[in-house]
């Protein structure tokens, strides 16, 4: 079957279309435990200074993150999350939680997280209105968008 020229209406794509890019998650995750500068992204992330550059820019014009100088001789800068980038954080450590489980089962988790109560945290998905867990069998999607179905296109 042909690719879609007219893809499903999604946020998910929406946001993979601005986060998705090949060290753009690294790049939060470290300016989220407080490694903002440049130096510290490229030793941390292992990404190109080119490439890195690029996310950096792509991700301050989108509001993620801040660019804050530090050093005006020479002039350098410093990156912090901004409230859409400390929103993405949950996504990070749902993820991070995943590969833990999916893809390091038998070598172990690289890095512990600690809740403010002094447990590991382990993040939990659940919903705002009742507080339960989210769980795949009790979610039904309706989707918004004109013509489409949960299927897909309405008309195919």
């Amino acid at each position: 079957m042909a690719a879609s020229k007219d893809p499903r209406p999604c946020s998910i794509a929406d946001a993979l279309a601005l986060v998705g890019e090949k060290y753009s998650l690294l790049v939060l995750r470290e300016v989220c435990l407080g490694n903002g500068r440049f130096d510290q992204l490229v030793r941390n992330i292992g990404a190109p200074r080119d490439i890195l550059a690029a996310r950096l820019r792509r991700l301050v014009d989108a509001g993620i993150l801040t660019k804050r100088p530090y050093s005006e001789r020479p002039q350098r800068f410093e990156y912090r999350p901004t409230q859409a980038g400390l929103e993405l954080e949950p996504v990070l450590w749902t993820l991070k939680e995943w590969g833990d489980r999916h893809l390091r089962a038998d070598s172990g988790t690289p890095m512990m997280l600690e809740h403010h109560c002094g447990n590991e945290f382990v993040p939990v998905v659940t919903c705002r209105a009742c507080g339960e867990e989210a769980r795949h069998r009790e979610l039904t999607a309706h989707p918004r968008v004109p013509g489409w179905t949960v299927g897909g296109p309405a008309a195919a």
